[in-house]
This record gives structure tokens, sequence and C-alpha cells, in this order.
């Protein structure tokens, strides 16, 4: 696995870049715009071409993915909101392409007690207009289940993806504070291979693209969204072990949206913590073998996948990750 965090844009993409290095992130997440804006300012444009260009010739970023606007609601029936969500999510996957992303994150909102059947049509039609003008994968990302959010199960998930024509760039993002507050267990081995293998029946695992590894400050089941740095909540160690050692997401991108140590955000400190949990999980899985705590192999890639294959799909832009 790759482990990275969100990271501070103080200064812009390439100083968020330099930070990145300095605590030692394989993975970097980034807000292509304020992520409590609608408006994508046209400056912005030329800066993300520019990290485009920057970040691969980087020897410590392996994988840079973006998270939408927390603003984007497809799911509600308000016509100037639903149109605003739309132009800002086809305008951030349009950024997130010109960046170099392996993906956009984004929530899909809430239907606000309408019913997902009711928006259904409207959110994948809106999920295809966006993919219709980008050849970035875009993510889907699971929630806590606050309210009439979307996706608080990967049954509903499922149902999105399926109405937007099971399109081969939407993929999904597995946050797991979410998970747990949502009410998905994965706190000894066999329940998270009982997660794993509920989320292929489901969206299918090739569609999971991206990690995001948060410990919960509220109980499981709690139905909110409230992260801890990894191993200090609800969820503790033997959790993020249970779930970190599993076969099938190694390889795959990890990101920490967590408070950090005196709240101050992702840094090395709670990296090191989440690549030992990581290491002990595999070792969990098979003590008998020393498991490294990094996966080499990992392709740049357009599928919502990272490929182990320079042949696999967007291979034109990706490079070796070794």
């Amino acid at each position: 696995m790759l482990f990275g965090a969100q990271i501070r844009q103080a200064g812009g993409l390439l100083a968020a870049l330099r930070r990145a290095e300095v605590m030692g992130a394989e993975v970097m997440q980034v807000f292509a715009q304020s992520p409590r804006q609608w408006r994508y300012p046209e400056a912005n444009a030329e800066r993300s071409v520019d990290f485009g260009s920057a970040w691969p010739a980087s020897t410590v970023v392996r994988w840079v993915v973006c998270h939408a606007p927390y603003l984007i609601n497809l799911g509600s029936a308000d016509p100037v909101i639903y149109e605003r969500s739309c132009a800002c999510l086809a305008e951030n996957l349009g950024a997130a392409g010109a960046m170099g992303a392996g993906g956009l994150v984004v929530h899909l909102g809430s239907h606000l007690g309408a019913g997902l059947e009711a928006r259904l049509d409207a959110i994948a039609a809106a999920l295809r207009a966006a993919l219709d003008q980008s050849s970035c994968p875009l993510l889907l990302e699971n929630t806590a289940g606050a309210g009439a959010t979307i996706g608080r199960s990967f049954e509903e998930l499922a149902q999105v993806i399926a109405a937007a024509g099971d399109h081969p760039r939407l993929g999904v993002c597995l946050d797991t504070q979410h998970a747990w507050a949502s009410g998905m267990a994965f706190d000894t081995v066999d329940a998270a291979d009982a997660l794993m293998a509920h989320i292929d029946r489901t969206v299918g695992l090739e569609r999971l693209a991206c990690l995001h590894v948060n410990d919960s400050k509220v109980a499981f089941g709690a139905g909110v969204d409230r992260h801890e740095n990894p191993g200090q909540g609800a969820i503790g160690e033997a959790g993020f072990r249970a779930l970190l050692g599993h076969p099938r997401l190694q390889g795959l991108p990890a990101v920490l949206e967590v408070p950090g140590t005196e709240n101050r955000g992702p840094d090395a400190h709670q990296l090191a913590v989440v690549r030992r949990l990581h290491a002990d999980g595999l070792a969990l899985r098979s003590p008998s073998t020393a498991a490294p705590a990094r996966h080499a192999g990992t392709t740049r890639s357009r599928s919502p996948r990272p490929s182990p294959s320079p042949g696999g799909p967007g291979s034109a832009r990706s490079r070796r990750r070794s």
C-alpha cells in the first residue's frame, strides 16, 4: 500500500507538494479549489497544469488524488443547487485531470428526505456529464450515515454506479471512519474479510481505488462523521491491523484525513503509525512471513483502481511506481 495524507495548501499546490515530501507522504490528497466555494477561479487552471507537470518528478510522492468541494449536492431537487453542483463537479474533475490525479473523490450529497430512487436519474446524469468532459476517474465516497446522505451503504453506491451505466471510470473510495460509523464492522480479521466480500458483491472490489484511513471519535454505528488519529479512536489499532492487512487492499493508495499532532493536520508521526499498523496487519495474516510495509509496483493510472500493468487503462499517462 501507499500511504499519504490530505495536505495543507497554504502557499499553493507546489508548496503542498514540498510539505508532502517532507512528511514522507507517498500519496497526497488536495483540493483543486476552495472546498467551501462554488466558483472555480480562472487562475487555478494554470496552477493545476503547473502542478501536474511538477509532481511526477518527485522522488517521494507517487500518487495524487483530488477531493471535490463539500458544497456539491447531486441529490438536491433544488434546480439552482443541482446545476451549481453539476458545474462544480465537472470543473473539478477537469482540474483533477490537468493535475495528473488518479481520481477525484466526491460526496454525492443528500436527497433531503426525497429518497434515493427519486433523485437517482439526476445523480446519474450529473456523473455521466462530468465523466464525458474528462479522462480522470471519479471516486464515490461512502458516508457515515447522517441524515439523508447518499452512500451510507455500498448497496446505495452500487445503485448509483448502475444508474450511471456502470461507467468504467466510476470508482469508489472507502472511508474507514464513515464505514465504522454507518455500522460496518472490520475490527477482526473475520469481520474485515466479510466487509471486503460485501464490497465485492455490491460495487465490486475492482472499483475500489482509494482508502481514507481515519479512526473514529464516535462509537460503532453512531452515524456521525468525526475523524480521529489512527489507533486513538473507537476503531483502534486492532481494527486497522485487521483491515489493512487484507490481500485485496495491497497496492492501493491510502490517505489520512485526521487531526494529527496538536490538531495541526496529518503529519509524519501519523504516517509512521499507520505504516506500522499495515505491517502488523500483513504479519497477522501471514505470521510466518516478514512482509514489507510498502507496496512496490503501483502505476499512475486513469482507471479507477491503480493497475500494476503498464499496459492497463490510461497507460499513456502512467509511469512506473517502484
